[in-house]
């Protein structure tokens, strides 16, 4: 997980020493304690949503989270209401290749993958997340240097279309979930480009 967050930094350009500092963090060489939390909840419509977070403060986390949800017709659920929804996948996009050549990389290396897809410039596996850093070794030996992305994500299984006034909602909901520093990562169901 250590070395998937790292390399997720460095493709984002995140200065070393930064990267450093939050090691350092974890570590335990700072005073602060570090909290891992997911929340999960609803937004308007029926839309769901899925807030991972690290923080320091837990009691200031759920308060920024659940006013975020709130303030934007949403509501926080309990542990397990949304998640059964959504697959966690290992999501690795490579520009250049089409997505037989990548089924043939993946079948030389007895790999199974979910899913291949080609979507504009990419062709992106979708796999098990244990099976992770064996699909990026696949493909290293290869040849394949550059990931345009290489994550862990969790996919809707369904996504929903909102009204124009409440995708408005979802999206100030969203905006106010990334100004909140302890917030990690949000996944969602709701299509923002319908």
């Amino acid at each position: 997980a250590l070395k998937f967050v790292i390399e997720r930094a460095k493709q984002a350009q995140v200065p070393k020493h930064v990267i450093d500092k939050a090691l350092d963090k974890a570590k335990g060489n700072t005073d602060e304690t570090f909290t891992e939390g997911r929340y999960e909840g609803f937004g308007p419509n029926g839309s769901m949503i899925i807030v991972d977070t690290l923080t320091s403060n837990v009691n200031r986390t759920a308060a920024e989270v659940r006013t975020a949800l709130g303030k934007n017709g949403g509501n926080l659920g309990v542990t397990g209401s949304v998640n059964y929804m959504f697959d966690n996948t290992a999501v690795i996009g490579v520009e250049g290749k089409s997505a037989d050549e990548l089924l043939e990389i993946l079948m030389e290396a007895d790999i199974d993958a979910r899913d291949i897809v080609e979507e504009e410039e990419l062709a992106i596996v979708y796999g098990d997340p244990e099976h992770f850093h064996e699909i990026q070794e696949a493909l290293k030996a290869a040849g394949i240097e550059e990931f345009e992305v290489a994550e862990i994500s969790m996919i809707p299984q369904n996504e929903v279309t909102l009204s124009d006034e409440d995708k408005a909602k979802f999206e100030r909901m969203l905006e106010m979930l990334d100004d909140c520093e302890d917030v990690q990562q949000v996944y969602h169901n709701v299509d923002l480009e319908a």
